[in-house]
């Protein structure tokens, strides 16, 4: 990692939709290991350490810093990884840097996670006094007090701790000017993005009513308490924050009638649902929710990956009919005419030439009618 961006782990297909993790002052990105997996499985998961934190170079940031020079430095971490847009969730400082993101670069974000966080941190005082004895002391003194901020009482995730004690004195204690000087309670009804709160019930550093104040202010938000939960929810209860994170990351996802419309076209959906019986009805309303609700909204491959991937096994099994219909939906999901013939070629190879010269014929059928009918 070089030391002009901050270090991070990145989990998932890149081809799937970008989700950005960011972590809590004093911690590293091992704060999300037991979220960051799972959440993989249909993100671009990319979680990354504050400046001296775990592998960040400490001098990323110096005195004086803000919470906006540290969303500055995420951004350039999306843009060398080519990240346009993203969903977003952070803990405590980490989720001050998303809800500075979601107001200052909303086109950026398409959803945010604010997690044991607030809108403020009481003041600049604190914050102004910590970083002084930080700089002048070290960090010792905040390793021992860290279990009893960060958990409820008897719990305890050393290896977190050892974290605290790990990090760059000088860094952190440019991490709590930023904290210092942040302050966005007055910018909180501007706020587009649709988002989420998650607040620890035993929450010492943000108490419940911070994140309360920021869903009181932010139009169409929605709210989790999490009973029993500590400053550090994804590490104390990653399954907890897994629901939730999971139903706030599915919720912009459409239905499957809707993305079958979008795939299929009205017409061809119009047709079947006319032609549906009794008898019929649980099978199109199983391959409604399944088929269009589960497997095309799946984010992991895009529609012009799973159109290619229909045309093959379609052509494999003979299904020509139904190879007619995905060839107008190829064209529908981006795929050029080119393209089209590029998979049923690769078709002769592993599915045999008689097939794949029943494919081109009824593909190219099909292709002369969207010519024709587009005029």
């Amino acid at each position: 990692m070089t030391d002009t961006l901050l270090n991070h782990r990145a989990e998932g297909p890149a081809s799937a939709p970008a989700l950005l993790l960011g972590p809590s002052l004093g911690t590293s990105y091992a704060l999300w290991d037991e979220v960051a997996p799972e959440l993989s499985a249909t993100h671009r998961v990319i979680r990354w350490d504050l400046p001296g934190h775990g592998g960040s170079a400490p001098g990323l940031i110096g005195p004086g810093a803000t919470v906006g020079d540290l969303a500055g430095l995420v951004l350039a971490l999306a843009d060398s990884l080519g990240v346009e847009r993203f969903a977003y969730a952070g803990v405590s400082l980490g989720g001050a840097v998303g809800l500075h993101l979601a107001l200052h670069h909303p086109e950026r974000v398409s959803s945010l996670a604010v997690i044991c966080s607030s809108a403020h941190f009481n003041g600049p005082g604190p914050w102004q006094e910590r970083a002084e004895r930080v700089r002048r002391e070290g960090l010792d003194w905040l390793v021992e007090s860290a279990p009893a901020r960060w958990f409820p009482e008897g719990f305890t995730i050393p290896e977190l701790v050892r974290d605290q004690g790990a990090a760059d004195p000088a860094a952190y204690a440019a991490c709590c000017d930023a904290l210092a000087s942040y302050d966005l309670r007055d910018r909180l009804p501007e706020l587009s993005v649709r988002t989420l709160l998650i607040a620890g019930r035993e929450d010492r550093a943000t108490p419940p009513p911070h994140l309360r104040e920021i869903a009181d202010a932010v139009p169409g938000s929605t709210l989790v308490e999490l009973p029993g939960a500590g400053h550090l929810a994804p590490a104390q209860c990653p399954q907890a924050v897994l629901t939730a994170l999971r139903a706030h990351l599915d919720g912009g996802a459409k239905s499957g009638m809707a993305v079958r419309r979008e795939v299929l076209g009205d017409a061809h959906v119009d047709r079947a649902q006319t032609r549906q019986t009794p008898f019929t009805a649980p099978f199109q309303d199983f391959i409604s929710r399944y088929a269009w609700g589960e497997i095309w909204t799946d984010p992991t491959l895009s529609r012009r990956e799973r159109s290619m991937i229909t045309l093959t096994a379609l052509v494999a099994h003979g299904h020509y009919e139904e190879l007619a219909m995905h060839v107008r939906a190829a064209l529908r999901n981006g795929l050029t005419p080119e393209e089209i013939g590029a998979v049923l070629l690769q078709t002769a190879v592993y599915c045999g030439v008689p097939a794949a010269n029943a494919a081109f014929a009824t593909a190219q059928r099909v292709l002369a009618e969207e010519a024709e009918a587009q005029g």
